[in-house]
């Protein structure tokens, strides 16, 4: 700082001013100081920054697949919030292992990042009641907190898939199909149960092997959909849980003579170009992620003491792969 404001000319509490933004300095005069920390080749040493002020500008962001398309917005987002706080994000996929999550958690925590924002792979996260207890804030985003009481921002999963499956039925159709994720997972569960309460609604009985839960690695998929074609009481749609599911069955039914009715959970890149069109339920994942940002730095901002559990509404979109009525 001496160096710096000996070859600006000016005071050290100016460098500090311009330095740490704020208020109280003329253009011209952080123009100067700032020449002069470029031609010296400084760089401000965060570090040091921490230790005075205990905040690290940063915040972590916990994925379950950061090469899942519905991820790619919700991240974007949150980083754009982080930004316009001036902080920094430090982001990382925890593969839907409830093990890799809390090491990825507890390793950013190490670093002592001001928040996090998780989208939970596990539903145990006791194990971070003491960095919250230490001033952590954590929001977590998709699914909630298992065992612990934390701020949530989810999609209304349950009312989605209610509609998507219900749609279905209103163009015909009784004998449908559900293929989803993991049981353990919220949003999967959420949406089983969605797709079983429009069949009550409207008077259906669910055959238990219309339903697979599982992996969503494409061979199981694509087992579980010719199983259910195949089965003595064949489906004539399909409802699917989520994006990665609906790709393997448009895949799945395009191999097949007959015509089949499907509505995916999640929208996805091209759905609008396939033929017929993928009718889906859209969740707005950027959305999601802004909302969650926003709420992680009020709480960094000392806002509200209560938590508090955020459903965003789904809409659907009606593209045409809904719509097929059943054949005969």
């Amino acid at each position: 700082m001496k160096d710096v404001a000996a070859r600006a000319g000016v005071g050290l509490k100016t460098v500090s001013r311009v330095v740490n933004g704020e208020p109280g300095v003329t253009p011209d005069t952080e123009r100067r100081v700032q020449e002069a920390i470029d031609a010296l080749g400084f760089r401000r040493n965060d570090s040091a920054r921490v230790l005075r002020k205990g905040r690290t500008a940063s915040i972590g962001l916990v994925l379950e697949d950061l090469a899942d398309p519905f991820y790619g917005p919700l991240s974007r987002a949150v980083e754009e919030v982080a930004r316009a706080h001036g902080a920094l994000l430090i982001n990382g996929s925890s593969a839907e292992d409830p093990a890799r999550e809390q090491e990825l958690v507890l390793a950013l925590c190490a670093r002592r990042v001001d928040g996090l924002v998780v989208i939970p792979a596990g539903d145990d996260h006791r194990y971070l009641e003491p960095e919250i207890k230490a001033g952590v804030a954590t929001v977590f985003v998709d699914r909630p907190a298992g065992r612990i009481d934390a701020d949530a921002v989810m999609s209304d999963s349950y009312g989605g898939a209610r509609s998507g499956v219900a749609h279905l039925i209103a163009h015909g159709h009784r004998r449908i199909g559900f293929i989803g994720d993991q049981p353990r997972i919220h949003t999967a569960a959420e949406r089983l149960r969605g797709y079983r309460a429009a069949m009550e609604d409207a008077g259906l009985p669910v055959d238990s092997s219309w339903v697979s839960l599982g992996s969503t690695d494409p061979v199981r998929v694509r087992d579980a959909a010719a199983a259910i074609l195949d089965g003595p009481s064949p489906v004539t749609a399909f409802f699917a849980g989520n994006n990665r599911v609906t790709v393997t069955l448009v895949r799945v039914l395009a191999e097949r003579r007959r015509r089949v009715a499907l509505v995916g959970f999640d929208d996805f890149e091209l759905a609008d170009l396939l033929d017929p069109g993928v009718t889906v339920i859209a969740q707005d994942s950027a959305q999601l992620g802004r909302t969650a940002a926003e709420r992680l730095f009020r709480r960094l901002d000392g806002g509200r003491s209560g938590t508090e559990r955020s459903v965003l509404p789904t809409r659907l979109i009606a593209r045409g792969s809904g719509e097929l009525r059943p054949e005969g």
